[in-house]
């Protein structure tokens, strides 16, 4: 849908790739302007196993100009891409494009209808906006770090880099935004987007909550604290989880367990007996009979797969979700095959 839009891309690492990956899947041009080195990402060296794979990751269908925005000659080089280009995404801290002419208010005095999109950590005007920040801070200064904490009331440190992710899914739809507002009046616009702010925002129902009850762990039920909404351990020590809110759901998992007596314990709470009852019928069964059984019942049970796991799984090879680069020889998602002429 995004045919015949171009981009020029000066981000790098996760949060700004990601975003200008998911708009190259749906088929903008996106040229990324990396400095002599390259984005840092192309050296990440995970565990001694080869570089690049997070590069890899988020760069896939995009086209690299390895330029220096010090140099003159490389920034004009840069000055006549964007005249062609319809949108400008970059992540440098605040202040960085402005000495280097390429900030919005300069662009669009001989661009007026480029959309413009800054991802940078804190926004503008706090004591942190000029700090360094990665995913981990944006995670603890929302508040959504603190949701996650082991028996001893500690935070869990994520493997997954929510934050980075979420602001590129925002900056992307900012960006489909602007694009849209000017079709609209044909004038382009700026867009600034902070990922500690868009942490903040995803927790919008847990400060209402808490305002309300006081609860710190957002909707009650949906935080494992009711039979029908919990993970569950197997025979062989893996995970299920079981998410029949709805009574219907509940009612199928009953007897499909043949325990319909369980069918008025709806919404009871873990600290019920019945909870105890459920969790020795999950263990009974190993982890991949009990695969079997959300496969054939609905009733919102799904395996907690592992990483390794989850290619192989019937949903994602028949949705077609992943596909073998031979070159790589590591898993790419099938978000390529929407744009063959585009991959690499």
């Amino acid at each position: 849908m995004l045919t015949g839009v171009k981009i020029i891309d000066f981000t790098n690492y996760l949060p700004g790739p990601f975003a200008t990956l998911r708009l190259a899947e749906l088929g903008a041009e996106v040229i990324k302007i990396e400095g002599p080195n390259g984005d840092p990402a192309r050296h990440v060296e995970p565990m001694g196993k080869g570089q690049g794979v997070i590069f890899t990751s988020n760069n896939r269908g995009k086209h690299s100009h390895f330029l220096n925005l010090k140099d003159t000659t490389d920034l004009n080089k840069v000055k006549e891409l964007i005249l062609e280009a319809d949108v400008i995404i970059e992540s440098f801290r605040p202040g960085v494009m402005k000495r280097l002419t390429l900030d919005y208010e300069t662009i669009q005095t001989y661009h007026p209808t480029i959309v413009y999109c800054s991802l940078v950590g804190y926004g503008e005007n706090t004591l942190y906006s000029t700090f360094g920040s990665h995913d981990l801070n944006y995670m603890a200064i929302s508040g959504m770090l603190a949701q996650w904490k082991d028996d001893k009331g500690r935070p869990i440190h994520p493997s997954q880099q929510i934050a980075d992710l979420v602001g590129g899914i925002v900056a992307s739809e900012r960006v489909l935004a602007g694009l849209v507002q000017r079709g609209i009046n044909g004038k382009g616009s700026y867009h600034q987007v902070s990922m500690a702010d868009t942490m903040t925002a995803l927790m919008g129902n847990h400060h209402l909550v808490h305002q309300v009850t006081e609860m710190k762990q957002g909707v009650e039920v949906l935080a494992g604290t009711i039979v029908n909404y919990c993970l569950y351990e197997t025979s062989d020590g893996r995970y299920m989880a079981l998410g029949a809110l709805e009574k219907k759901f509940w009612q199928s998992f009953c007897l499909a367990v043949e325990h319909p007596e369980w069918i008025a314990c709806h919404m009871m709470k873990v600290s019920d007996p019945v909870y105890k009852q459920v969790s020795a019928v999950f263990k009974e069964q190993s982890f991949t009979d009990w695969i079997g059984v959300s496969e054939q019942v609905d009733c919102c049970l799904t395996p907690v797969l592992e990483i390794d796991e989850v290619p192989k799984s019937s949903y994602h090879q028949q949705r077609g979700n992943f596909v073998y680069d031979d070159n790589w020889s590591c898993i790419q998602q099938y978000s390529d095959l929407r744009n063959p002429q585009k991959k690499k």
